[in-house]
């Protein structure tokens, strides 16, 4: 008999327009892998570019926010697993789903530490280094609490795990790395002579959908800041930018004269980005993998970084003096590097090689698939010893969610008045 596995959503998948709905595909084809059947449900609306979850043979299911029909559906369904899309769904759903599958396993998906990107937000806003001050935020504790509550989380950043572990202190065992994933047919493409060479591509290129507030920021550093300094040297060159949910802030970042196109929502992102010679990620806040760099380095197209934009990438969590050394946080310095790139061949076939190299070390799907199987089955098999090495998990369950629940039937039942 097969496993039943529930996915609560944040939002509905769209992997043309977000990495994140990206992950969320490949997160569902590992459980499927591993012998769940899957229904994703989510409270969100769907929009235009929403995935067809059927067409991978996924069950959905429209969810109301702070309604028991939840709970009545859950506890008839009997699910053996539930997986919350970020901390704020394990925060609606987590109680309801608990009292109707108490023997089932929690997994928390972070897509990234929410409360990392903010406190560098902070920090990068006021000039300062990121400390304890802007990590230990309200954010911080619900978040940690969630991952609490769970019985794994699912970290994306090897970075964020050490965090996890030397600033808050949270036990291993709780804990999973799991990056983006590449798989084999995408590993194949790589060297096969099918990508499109130096000689063959012109301009440059960043992707990002704009509402996630990292990106839009990157863009208005790269027109302000960097994008006059390359087109200094390269006269010729144009930056095309390309993102879902364009606003009338981002519309007006578009000059014609300055090479400095704005291009909208990319119907396919690998073809785009691989008819550009570099791709420009001049992120200055945020966490966890950038999918723009993944996109990248599946089309072989080199890119230039700041530090918070490859941090994960090349290597394990390293100090962050070496990391800083080998990225390009200055705009000159950026610049430079994107020039370089642009015009000596040499260098760009380097850059080409060093992504394909690291997809194959790092990010191979085969890399992960049985560790993560077995993690997962483990703690079903042996959920009650796991719980008992986690009594904050249980402590936090019992305190925090009653508030959560209570007010949650608060608002139910006013809705019903």
């Amino acid at each position: 008999m097969k496993k039943k596995l529930l996915i609560i959503g944040h939002t509905w998948p769209e992997p043309q327009s977000t990495a994140a709905g990206t992950r969320m595909l490949q997160l569902i084809e590992l459980f499927k892998d591993a012998g769940f059947t899957v229904t994703f449900a989510s409270a969100a609306s769907r929009s235009d570019y929403s995935f067809q979850l059927a067409s991978v043979e996924v069950e959905e299911k429209a969810i109301l926010l702070n309604d028991h029909s939840f709970n009545e559906w859950a506890q008839k369904e009997q699910f053996n697993a539930v997986m919350y899309d970020r901390f704020m769904i394990e925060e609606q759903f987590g109680w309801r789903f608990r009292e109707s599958c108490p023997n089932s396993i929690n997994i928390l998906d972070t897509e990234d530490l929410h409360f990392l990107r903010a406190a560098r937000e902070v920090a990068f806003k006021n000039n300062e280094e990121v400390s304890a001050k802007h990590l230990h935020s309200t954010q911080a504790m619900r978040e940690i609490a969630s991952i609490y509550r769970c019985d794994v989380t699912l970290i994306i950043s090897e970075y964020e795990i050490e965090l996890l572990q030397s600033q808050f202190q949270i036990p291993r065992e709780l804990l999973h790395y799991l990056p983006f994933l590449v798989g084999s047919e995408a590993l194949k493409k790589l060297r096969s002579g099918n990508l499109k060479s130096f000689q063959e591509r012109s301009h440059f290129s960043t992707i990002g959908n704009f509402i996630h507030k990292p990106n839009y920021d990157a863009v208005l550093y790269l027109k302000t800041e960097i994008w006059p300094l390359i087109r200094k040297q390269l006269p010729q060159a144009q930056m095309h930018v390309y993102g879902s949910y364009e606003s009338p802030k981002v519309s007006q970042l578009h000059n014609e004269k300055q090479g400095f196109l704005i291009k909208g929502r990319a119907v396919d992102a690998n073809e785009v980005i691989e008819n550009s010679k570099v791709l420009l990620a001049p992120i200055r806040y945020g966490a966890g993998l950038k999918g723009k760099l993944f996109t990248a380095m599946e089309t072989g197209t080199p890119f230039v970084g700041t530090s918070v934009a490859t941090e994960g990438i090349f290597s394990k969590v390293e100090p962050r003096e070496k990391v800083k050394s080998n990225s390009f946080d200055h705009p000159a310095d950026f610049a430079q590097q994107a020039v370089q790139l642009y015009i000596n061949e040499n260098l760009w076939n380097q850059q080409q090689e060093l992504g394909f190299q690291s997809l194959h070390s790092r990010f191979d799907q085969k890399l992960f698939y049985d560790d993560f199987i077995s993690i997962i089955n483990d703690v079903m098999i042996n959920l009650e010893h796991h719980r008992l090495h986690n009594f904050m998990g249980q402590l936090l369950q019992q305190q925090a969610f009653n508030s959560t629940k209570y007010f949650s039937q608060w608002i139910e039942e006013k809705n019903r008045r």
